[in-house]
């Protein structure tokens, strides 16, 4: 078996265990196996292969890696979750909602203790979008 053989077979593992890895850093240096590869099959000593490894491993992380990252893990738009997600939703006040006091909203079948925006006062069945969230208190406003 040729020493060009060797490196082919250690970056198939290389990417095999990047499969199962999310960093792409591994992907890197199955690359640099593959620039070694192609010394080793041209026939440069076996320093220049590993030479030749390692400059285009770090290469490739410096390169390749930014890249892969930026194409398949940045989506966009960020993605609200838990109760960041409840603003902008739209509710009823089910308990009225004094001037400067607090009282109660049902958003999704879930009842929330809520305020109005600028003191505003609330009765029950008015509509209101949240805009705000503290805790376990939301600001809302009249729709």
């Amino acid at each position: 078996m040729d020493v060009w053989h060797i490196w082919v077979i250690v970056a198939l593992l290389f990417i095999i265990v990047e499969i199962f890895t999310v960093g792409f850093a591994v992907i890197c240096l199955s690359i640099g196996c593959f620039g070694a590869a192609v010394a080793a099959a041209v026939g440069l000593s076996l320093e220049m292969q590993f030479l030749l490894f390692a400059v285009v491993s770090l290469l490739s992380l410096v390169s390749v890696r930014p890249l892969l990252k930026r194409l398949l893990f940045n989506r966009g738009e960020k993605v609200l979750t838990n109760a960041d997600a409840i603003i902008g939703r739209r509710g009823v006040v089910c308990v009225d909602i004094a001037s400067g006091g607090e009282g109660r909203v049902m958003v999704d079948g879930v009842d929330w203790k809520a305020q109005g925006i600028d003191n505003e006062a609330l009765k029950v069945g008015d509509k209101v979008e949240i805009v705000a969230i503290d805790s376990i208190l939301l600001t809302v406003k009249k729709l």
